[in-house]
């Protein structure tokens, strides 16, 4: 029992490490940062989802009036949520 929890608990950590969040490219960040701009917003930290096609995150987006949101991006630069953290 105690052998099918460690090979369980290996298999969980090995398959959300495959998952991981990357930096998208200067052209991608280009392209995120004009999108935000357009919605009134800047800053932030970008991600690109890696379990999700072509999918952009912005932590901590600034927006007019100082508060600060979350905001997800399609793969065509469209914003497709913006949430308060």
């Amino acid at each position: 029992m105690k052998r099918l929890i460690a090979l369980s608990a290996c298999v969980l950590l090995a398959s959300t490490a495959a998952f991981a969040d990357e930096k998208p490219s200067a052209a991608e960040a280009a392209k995120i940062k004009e999108a935000l701009a357009a919605w009134g917003c800047s800053g932030g930290e970008y991600e690109k989802e890696s379990e999700a096609s072509s999918v952009y995150e912005v932590d901590d987006a600034k927006c007019v009036g100082g508060a600060q949101y979350d905001v997800k991006l399609n793969s065509n630069f469209v914003v497709r949520s913006i949430s308060a953290d």
